[in-house]
C-alpha cells in the first residue's frame, strides 16, 4: 500500500524515462518551452504480486491541474487570457493488470533492473473518471494495453518491440486526452518521440509500434578498430496512429477547451487523423561502455511550425 501527495511543475506530454546518469541532459531543451502545469496530485495505490509474475494495482488519483506560462485553459479565445479557467480537477479510480511470465530482475534500493527478456510483458490499464467524487469534474473511461517483447536473431542481434494502444470513452478537454509522449531535450528517450514537440499531438484513440534493433556488433566487429572499442550499432523505428472523436474536438464543441495556438493563432496542437507520425534513428552504442548517440530523423508532419526534422540525441545506457 502506498500513499503520496505531489505538488509539482510539469511539462504536458513529457514523460521522464531516465536513469540517474541521464539527469543533466534534461536541463537542455530545443525550441520553445513555455507551457507548464502546476499539479496537485493525491495518489493511493495497492499493489499485489503473485509468484506466477502476475500482479494487479488498484489506485485512486485526485488531480488538480492549473495551466502556467504560455499554456491557457480557455473555452472562448485562446490568446485572450481574460477568458482563462483557473484549473480543472479529476477524480479517478484505476486497475492495472501486469503479467510478465518467468520475469527475472535485480532488485535495487529504489528500482528494479530487468535481467531476463525472453518472454513478453503484458500491461492492461483501466481508468474510470468519476464526476462529483471529491471535486472530480468529468466522467470518462480510459483503457490502454502495452505489450513488450524481445526477439533474438543469433548473430544479427536482438530487437525490442513495444506495441501500445488506447482509447478514451467520454467527452473530455484536451488536457485529459492522450497527450503523446514528446521530447524536446537532447537526451534520447526510448518510449518517447524524440523529434515531436511538447503538446504537438493529442488523441482519444491511438495505436503505436516502437522497434529498437541492436546488431550487437554484427557489422562493427568486422572493423578492427571498432571491434577493439566494442562499439555496438542500432536502428530504431517509431510509428504512431491516432485520431480524435468529433465529440472531443473543440472545433465541433464550444464547451471544450481550445487547443493551444501561437500568438499569431498558428496551431500548436494537432490530431493524427491525416497520417501516422513516423520517426527513426541510427545509433552507436556502448561508447565507453555506457554512452549511446542517435541520429534521429522525422519523416511526417514536416510542415508543422518550429519542428526539427533531424537531430542528435544522447543516452547513458550500460551495455555489456
Amino acid at each position: 500500500m502506498k500513499a503520496s501527495y505531489q505538488r509539482e511543475t510539469k511539462i504536458p506530454g513529457q514523460e521522464l524515462q531516465f536513469i540517474q546518469e541521464d539527469n543533466i541532459l534534461l536541463s537542455f531543451k530545443r525550441g520553445t518551452n513555455d507551457k507548464w502545469l502546476y499539479n496537485d496530485i493525491l495518489n493511493l495505490e495497492y499493489l499485489n504480486e503473485f509468484k506466477n509474475h502476475f500482479s494487479f494495482t488498484l489506485g485512486y488519483k485526485n488531480w488538480i491541474q492549473k495551466a502556467a506560462g504560455g499554456l491557457h485553459y480557455n473555452r472562448t479565445d485562446y490568446v485572450n487570457d481574460s477568458f482563462d479557467i483557473k484549473n480543472i480537477q479529476t477524480s479517478e479510480v484505476s486497475l492495472t493488470l501486469r503479467w510478465a511470465p518467468n520475469e527475472k530482475f535485480y532488485q535495487g534500493k529504489t528500482y528494479r533492473i530487468p535481467i531476463s527478456f525472453k518472454n513478453p510483458i503484458f500491461t492492461l490499464r483501466y481508468v474510470q473518471g468519476i464526476k462529483g467524487l471529491l471535486g472530480g469534474e468529468y466522467d470518462y473511461q480510459n483503457i490502454s494495453l502495452n505489450i513488450y517483447k524481445r526477439f533474438y536473431f543469433s548473430q544479427l542481434g536482438y530487437t525490442d518491440v513495444v506495441l501500445e494502444g488506447g482509447k478514451i470513452f467520454g467527452k473530455v478537454p484536451f488536457p485529459l486526452l492522450d497527450i503523446h509522449r514528446a521530447n524536446q531535450t537532447y537526451a534520447y528517450q526510448l518510449q518517447s518521440y524524440n523529434l515531436m514537440n511538447f503538446l504537438e499531438f493529442v488523441s482519444d484513440q491511438y495505436a503505436s509500434i516502437n522497434i529498437d534493433h541492436s546488431f550487437n556488433g554484427f557489422f562493427f566487429n568486422k572493423i578492427p578498430l571498432f571491434k577493439k572499442l566494442k562499439w555496438r550499432e542500432a536502428v530504431t523505428l517509431k510509428v504512431l496512429y491516432g485520431s480524435i472523436n468529433s465529440n472531443n474536438n473543440p472545433a465541433n464543441n464550444s464547451q471544450l477547451l481550445r487547443f493551444p495556438v501561437y500568438f499569431r493563432r498558428v496551431p500548436i496542437t494537432y490530431s493524427l487523423s491525416e497520417k501516422p507520425y513516423i520517426e527513426g534513428s541510427v545509433a552507436i552504442a556502448n561508447i565507453f561502455k555506457f554512452f549511446r548517440v542517435d541520429l534521429v530523423k522525422r519523416f511526417t508532419y514536416l510542415d508543422h511550425p518550429n519542428i526539427s526534422q533531424l537531430g542528435i540525441r544522447v543516452r547513458f545506457k550500460f551495455d555489456f
